[in-house]
């Protein structure tokens, strides 16, 4: 009974080994005619993702794999071999299953996700103050495009606390992170404090001053949408379609009654600044006669 035992285990081991045997044969030829394949076709063997890689994923020999890509096509930055794709890598950017796994989608071999390593040549990451207003209700999310917008007071010694002005600092900016999250796959609305924007260096420049003049926020933009120019200045009139300002009262006079009118225009029907007052409307009852496109107020005067 024993050495039949003994029969029966090695009669397994057998079977295994040649399982085994068969097995690496197999795919060894699998590897090899696919190198034949690409040695045919003019095609080389380089490094695609096996599943989806979102920002920070550890890029290993369980999620990429060797692809057969044409030999005239293949793209700047792709690695050749897994062992070089996968040695302290991870993933800086989304990376779809079939896609090459390039140079500049993981990190070099620190093993760290970094908002540095995305940045271009000559380009810089600069951080700006946000809330809910500013940071658009929490809809900018990074791999957006915003415009900088800055309120400020307008120069000047006759300036006024309340003579303000909005400018378009500046346009197309890409957004590089809110708070500490720099992963374009999480596309949810939340509040952040800090948005960090890619900027030259003299946009930066612009940015540490202008917060310090004034008040920042963001707008969003088509990330398809080129900017046409440099944007207009908005002042205080600009948000009014009426143009309407209240009159200087002289010093020590009495406030006027509560039925005179107080709000003047300042700017005619043209839109030209400068443009004569219309006359006082009249206290009492009153009718409109229209000679042509003219309106002309009358008072109605009560018989006795």
């Amino acid at each position: 009974m024993t050495s039949r035992n003994f029969i029966i285990v090695g009669v397994a081991i057998v079977l295994g080994l040649f399982a085994v045997y068969l097995g690496n044969a197999y795919f060894s030829g699998v590897e090899t005619r696919q190198e034949q394949i690409a040695a045919q076709n003019k095609m080389v063997r380089i490094v695609v993702a096996s599943q989806d890689l979102g920002f920070g994923t550890v890029v290993s020999a369980q999620n990429v794999r060797l692809a057969n890509w044409p030999e005239n096509s293949v793209p700047a930055g792709a690695f050749m071999s897994v062992e070089e794709a996968t040695h302290n890598r991870v993933a800086l950017r989304s990376i779809v299953v079939g896609e090459p796994v390039l140079n500049s989608k993981v990190s070099g071999t620190n093993g760290r996700a970094t908002i540095a390593a995305n940045l271009p040549a000559g380009m810089l990451a600069y951080t700006v103050q946000i809330n809910d207003v500013a940071g658009v209700g929490g809809f900018v999310r990074p791999g957006d495009v915003v415009d900088v917008l800055i309120t400020r007071q307008i120069p000047g010694e006759g300036a006024r606390a309340y003579d303000k002005m909005t400018d378009v600092l500046l346009q197309a900016i890409p957004v590089l992170g809110v708070d500490q999250t720099a992963d374009q796959n999480k596309t949810d609305p939340a509040i952040g404090r800090t948005a960090t924007l890619q900027v030259s260096s003299f946009d930066a420049q612009k940015l540490a001053l202008a917060s310090q003049v004034g008040v920042l926020s963001l707008a969003l933009r088509n990330v398809t949408d080129k900017p046409l120019g440099p944007g207009a200045t908005v002042l205080p009139r600009d948000i009014s379609n009426s143009r309407y300002y209240i009159a200087a009262r002289a010093s020590g006079a009495a406030p006027p009654a509560a039925t005179a009118p107080t709000i003047r225009a300042i700017i005619g029907a043209a839109g030209r600044v400068g443009a004569a007052l219309p006359p006082p409307r009249p206290a009492g009852p009153s009718m409109t006669v229209i000679r042509g496109v003219r309106p002309t107020e009358y008072e109605v005067r009560r018989g006795y």
